[in-house]
């Protein structure tokens, strides 16, 4: 798609649109925001305890006087840190290997496709859980649990890519005209490979930072005092029952909103990349 048409789809489609500008925002918020919150988010202020928002503090503060505002920005850069490193680590990993796997054949596609059904067998945050707790409590073991998890889904899209293309005419060509095995792989079938792998990226992208809060959530991964989106909605849980709703609503609405964001993206980067969609 050149760069009017882009642009003319834009125009039309008004929810890629919004989007895209909401991650623009949510990128710009975790690059930047830590170094412009008010506070500290880690310094304690036992004399504003539970204060509701207000002109001081924006989201309100929590149990130990925080400010909930500098928490939830500097937490987005946490959040996104993770999730971006552990879906870009399964992507050029499985997409690569898949690939291979899948111009090759043989035993060594078979067995690897048999590794991948049975990651596929559990249920993906049983799983991560469970890589949580073999690797360590750690932020990397997060994120190479969560790209593990993710591995399989770029696997079996660039291995049924691979399948499809090898035997097409501009592949066998190349291969007439001496090229090699892996020159053929990486310079015609990834690249025809990467429209839909696009689109997994930012749906995996979404699911990421989403099961970073939920591990953090139960206790696995990040843990506090680092402001993280689901250690805040963790330690606010108890307290919005006794009426403190901003402890949760506020990081929870940064997390809905980011999930949001990613779902909407990629919807729309399906309908770009797809012709028979855009018409």
């Amino acid at each position: 798609m050149t760069r009017h048409a882009l642009l003319y789809f834009l125009r039309r489609n008004v929810t890629t649109t919004f989007a895209f500008v909401l991650l623009g925002v949510l990128l710009l918020a975790a690059a930047v925001g830590p170094a412009l919150v008010p506070y500290d988010p880690l310094a304690t202020n036992m004399a504003n305890v539970l204060q509701a928002p207000s002109a001081a503090h924006w989201f309100g503060t929590d149990q130990l006087g925080r400010d909930i505002f500098s928490r939830v920005i500097v937490a987005s850069r946490l959040d996104f840190a993770i999730a971006i490193s552990a879906v870009m680590v399964s992507a050029v990993t499985g997409v690569c290997v898949g690939a291979f796997s899948g111009y090759l054949g043989g035993i060594l596609d078979s067995v690897l496709s048999r590794v991948v059904d049975v990651l596929l067998a559990f249920p993906l945050f049983v799983a991560a859980m469970a890589l949580v707790a073999v690797f360590g409590n750690s932020v990397q073991s997060v994120v190479l649990a969560t790209a593990i998890i993710n591995f399989p889904f770029y696997f079996r899209l660039a291995r049924a890519q691979s399948m499809s293309l090898r035997t097409i005419g501009y592949v066998e060509a190349a291969l007439i005209n001496g090229n090699s095995g892996s020159r053929v792989i990486l310079g015609f079938i990834l690249p025809n490979s990467l429209p839909p792998v696009v689109v997994q990226i930012s749906l995996n992208l979404g699911w990421a930072i989403l099961n970073t809060a939920s591990l953090a959530f139960i206790g696995l991964g990040v843990g506090p005092p680092t402001p993280e989106w689901g250690v805040m909605i963790q330690e606010g849980a108890a307290l919005m029952i006794a009426g403190q709703w901003w402890t949760v609503v506020f990081p929870g609405g940064a997390l809905v909103l980011a999930v949001f964001c990613f779902s909407l993206l990629g919807d729309g980067l399906r309908d770009i990349i797809d012709p028979r969609r855009r018409s």
